[in-house]
């Protein structure tokens, strides 16, 4: 290998408490008309003092643990001083000195091998306000337009150490960092609505020459998908420099969807450029060793330890494992099933093949499928009432529909046929219609089965039990 791949990662979580970060407006203003959630507090008005929101402070703990960070239990606010347009106070209330936690790991499965990333610091902030610029696809603006409703919304970023030595490893770190999310029940996780953010920083070692590029900032990146593209297309960029002996700008891009291309913003501030100094209108914030062990206490069953008991428990290989853990509705759903079939791998293969493929096809609507109709749909495969192939065919109308199996079997005529003497009444008048075929069998040609198995098959729609019209052919052909 010629080059290696640094990346790290700033991730800013939305987290869900009912009101902003320092005063009482609504925090979820995703769907609000623009600039109808603010007051004089989160839009920085003379005389206006913050007041720190327990539920945020709790919120973040809980994701701390759940990330092995140590937390502080003083941590404290300051003032990150830059000019934004859609930034009224001028300044960003966060933590820089003293942050909420740091020390942390998450562990990811990459190709087979655990990989251990660690995180530097987990701290609080409050969210700036969005820009509408000239040409929004929504608005058809004609000039920009400034909404405040996000204005102090309560932020947890989330600042990994640069271990990540790969596109696809920054993809996975953030999809596992919202599956805890979203057990944790404290964000949405949703990247399209921006309750989940990434920033990534990259840059690559050139190992012959042992050089380092410039450290590059990669923003806008919307999606799981659209992180992995992005930092793709950034990370052959670099190569291509290296390779021509040249180096490359040490500055912020971002993603452009349109050309699937990284773009240049403005050059990468430093520290030392946002001036921070200490909040002077809000006291430190004090946690005791034991709010923080009750909040730890409170902690759901994540992931990695569900999982573990998946396969523990349930025999499952662990990739079933970690894809049925990945989401916490899922996980109980196939736990549901289990209680009603007995059967841990063919509930799992139902879910993770059939189910999941039909739940990327579902928008905003209600879930009708239930573990009862797994169960029953597995019950009547063992019993030889329906084929695999059957079952197969009306699992999509089971789960848009919310019918039992048994009914849309008996409204479309699917119930398996294993009544003996009729497959051979069938098979028999198959080979008698098929004397040149039989010939080939007969001198050795054993393959042309399939063409009677198949003719039987058309005979009786699909219905016929596979394994039954297999043995009734050999008896005929071969007696």
């Amino acid at each position: 290998m010629k080059f290696r791949t640094v990346i790290g990662l700033e991730i800013h979580v939305q987290l869900s408490t009912r009101t902003k970060a320092f005063c009482s407006c609504p925090a979820d203003v995703f769907d609000l008309p623009p600039n109808t959630a603010v007051c004089p507090v989160c839009t920085g008005q003379p005389g206006a003092l913050p007041v720190v929101n327990k539920q945020m402070v709790d919120y973040a703990i809980k994701l701390a643990l759940a990330l092995n960070c140590r937390v502080n239990e003083y941590s404290r606010f300051d003032r990150k001083n830059y000019f934004y347009p859609d930034l009224p106070k001028g300044y960003q209330i966060s933590q820089y000195f003293y942050p909420l936690a740091v020390g942390g790991y998450m562990d990811i499965d990459v190709d087979g091998t655990t990989k251990r990333i660690r995180i530097r610091r987990l701290h609080l902030e409050e969210d700036a306000g969005k820009l509408v610029h000239e040409g929004d696809s929504i608005t058809q603006a004609k000039y920009s337009l400034v909404d405040m409703n996000r204005c102090g919304v309560p932020l947890v970023e989330i600042v990994t150490e640069p271990d990540l030595s790969s596109p696809k490893e920054a993809r996975i770190f953030t999809e596992k960092l919202r599956s805890i999310l979203r057990y944790l029940k404290i964000s949405s996780g949703d990247m399209e609505k921006g309750a989940l953010r990434c920033d990534a920083n990259i840059s690559v070692v050139d190992l012959e020459r042992n050089v380092s590029s410039n450290r590059v900032e990669v923003k806008n990146m919307n999606s799981f998908r659209f992180i992995e593209k992005a930092l793709e297309y950034e990370e052959q960029r670099i190569m291509e420099a290296l390779m021509r002996g040249e180096n490359v700008e040490k500055e912020t891009r971002g993603w452009d969807l349109a050309t699937k291309t990284t773009v240049s913003m403005r050059g990468k501030e430093e520290e030392s450029d946002y001036r921070y100094f200490p909040e002077p209108d809000i006291p430190p914030i004090v946690v005791s060793k034991e709010e923080i062990e009750r909040l730890r206490s409170s902690l759901p069953e994540l992931p990695d330890e569900k999982k573990l008991r998946f396969v523990q428990v349930y025999g499952l290989p662990e990739y079933d494992a970690s894809v049925l853990t990945m989401d916490e509705f899922v996980a109980d759903f196939f736990e549901s099933c289990v209680e009603l079939t007995g059967k841990p791998k063919e509930t799992s293969n139902w879910i993770m093949t059939e189910m999941l493929r039909e739940m990327k096809e579902l928008e905003n609507e209600e879930l009708k499928i239930k573990p009862e109709h797994i169960a029953e749909l597995i019950k009547m495969v063992d019993q030889g009432e329906i084929s695999i192939k059957t079952a197969k065919e009306i699992f999509p109308e089971v789960f848009r529909t919310g019918k039992m199996p048994s009914q849309i079997v008996e409204e479309r005529g699917l119930r398996q046929l294993s009544d003996e003497r009729t497959i051979f009444e069938i098979a028999k008048k198959v080979i008698d219609e098929n004397p040149q075929v039989v010939s080939q069998y007969r001198s050795g040609k054993k393959s042309v089965l399939s063409f009677f198995v198949g003719q039987v098959m058309k005979q009786t729609r699909g219905t016929a039990n596979p394994k039954l019209v297999n043995e009734v052919l050999r008896r005929l052909l071969e007696g």
